[in-house]
């Protein structure tokens, strides 16, 4: 019986790994078709489909593409008042985490790195952590974690390999 857990683990694994690399290879194209001043709601909508949460943003709005628990990377699309595509960014950056600081409001959080791979509930230290799993290049599997108050503020963050990734 243990050898076929191991067994059926093992394979969940590797599916877990082919769906990651077929969605990161996927948005590679849908990205490489769309550009920036050129490409309009509509195109974005047709590569990306429906964004898990509109922003509204200076000047226009903000599309949030998420690919978090399975995938490494969120994106963010901003759509000019013209109706163009002005800039999409991959937002899970160690440049955008060491934006993230003590006191930040969960919304802007949310607004900066998008919906969360996991969050976790620590009732008794009245907390909640907030992870994103990511990659520090060139390659390295890492999990960057925010833990928020009941203010829904920030009291730390920081970042640690993923431990998730490695084989048991």
């Amino acid at each position: 019986m243990g050898q076929v857990r191991v067994w059926r683990i093992g394979v969940a694994a590797v599916w877990l790994a082919a769906v990651a690399a077929l969605v990161a290879g996927c948005d590679s194209q849908r990205i490489e078709q769309l550009e920036e001043g050129v490409s309009t709601e509509a195109d974005v909508r047709a590569r990306f489909g429906e964004p898990e949460n509109v922003w509204d943003a200076p000047g226009g709005r903000v599309f949030e593409y998420n690919r978090q628990p399975q995938g490494q990377k969120n994106y963010m699309v901003t759509i000019g008042a013209d109706g163009k595509m002005s800039a999409l960014r991959q937002v899970l950056t160690p440049e955008n985490f060491a934006r993230v600081k003590n006191g930040m409001a969960m919304e802007d959080l949310r607004k900066m790195l998008g919906k969360p791979a996991k969050v976790t509930p620590y009732p008794l230290r009245r907390e909640y952590e907030w992870e994103w799993r990511w990659l520090q290049p060139p390659n390295s599997p890492m999990v960057f974690t925010a833990v928020l108050n009941d203010d829904q503020r920030v009291v730390r963050s920081g970042s640690s390999p993923d431990r998730g990734t490695e084989a048991p």
